[in-house]
């Protein structure tokens, strides 16, 4: 399915992206130009009143993108392990006794000693880095979605452990 989103100008205030729901309601996020974000979401009898609103910080929109982003992202590979024979995926948790907590993702070597791809780090509260590069830490308790073969996904598991 594919979504259009419009971009309109609002001269004094910032830029307004609206894109209509399958539900037929409208979204539009307003990034005012003294900083900030307005979520609102349009009335049902009339898509060119908003219906509610509510002010965001450059921090909350931010945490906002990182929860939606990970849960699409979630989503798809939990479709394409249905679509991809010998594909799999698993969520390992990193434990207090795992050589790893408190290091970086790259010391792991998960791709290089496995095969496999850490393709997303879910921190406590359910905050999620997508795509993580070798360089975000790693703290006890957050759980790594990783991509693989059964077997590399395995080895992975116990290289996390510290087995």
């Amino acid at each position: 399915m594919s979504v259009h989103v419009e971009r309109a100008e609002l001269p004094g205030i910032g830029i307004r992206h609206d894109l209509e729901t399958e539900a037929g309601r409208r979204l539009s996020i307003v990034t005012l130009r003294e900083g900030g974000r307005e979520l609102a979401i349009s009335d049902e009898d009339d898509p060119d009143r908003a219906a509610s609103a509510i002010a965001l910080t450059d921090e909350e929109a931010t945490a906002l993108s990182e929860v939606l982003g990970g849960s699409v992202i979630l989503t798809q590979l939990a479709g394409l392990r249905k679509q991809v024979d010998g594909l799999s995926t698993s969520q390992i948790t990193l434990r207090a006794d795992s050589p790893f907590a408190d290091r970086r993702l790259g010391d792991t070597k998960a791709r290089t000693r496995t095969r496999c791809s850490i393709v997303a780090i879910v921190r406590a509260g359910g905050v999620v880095l997508p795509a993580p590069a070798p360089e975000d830490s790693l703290h006890v308790g957050d759980t790594l979605v990783a991509v693989g073969t059964p077997e590399g996904l395995e080895l992975l598991a116990r290289i996390i452990d510290g087995a």
